[in-house]
């Protein structure tokens, strides 16, 4: 299907949008790009197992991935109160722990580390500590010693 039908169908308001997200550059259209401009622009011979300029639309059209084979990548469901570990940068990992407060809310606290070893080690301590608070602010709450909550804005 054409990229605007797509576009349309997911609701993006353009489709560079749409582009932006589901289209990837693998090494394979990398170098096969780079041969092109070789042959291109200096006149270089095909390499070994290459073809000349313009015939990679041709004949390899079968060898390229098509639309209907293309998988989104979704993240893997996780079981609620395991965290969440992601890459943010090349060096850089974020774990993430979002536990359902006495108030009903979401709260998340992150931590960040070089490695993802560090911040898997990291998360571990992160989530002992949220239960333990978690655990004590239910345990005063069924004391009643729980001071009383600030009310929402607008509410």
């Amino acid at each position: 299907m054409d990229v605007k039908t797509l576009s349309a169908m997911l609701g993006h308001v353009s489709a560079a949008t749409t582009l932006d997200i589901y289209t990837h550059i693998t090494d394979d259209m990398q170098r096969t790009a780079a041969g092109n401009i070789d042959r291109g622009i200096g006149k270089a011979a095909p390499s070994e197992g290459g073809s000349a300029v313009g015939e990679e639309c041709a004949t390899g059209q079968d060898e390229r991935p098509r639309m209907t084979d293309f998988k989104p990548v979704l993240p893997d469901r996780r079981r609620a109160g395991t965290g969440y570990i992601g890459q943010k940068g090349p060096n850089l990992w974020e774990g993430r722990y979002s536990p359902m407060w006495i108030d009903g809310k979401k709260h998340s606290r992150n931590v960040y580390a070089h490695t993802r070893e560090e911040c898997e080690e990291k998360l571990k301590v992160l989530i002992v500590e949220m239960k333990a608070e978690l655990a004590e602010l239910k345990r005063r709450k069924a004391k009643g010693t729980l001071p009383p909550q600030k009310p929402e804005k607008g509410k």
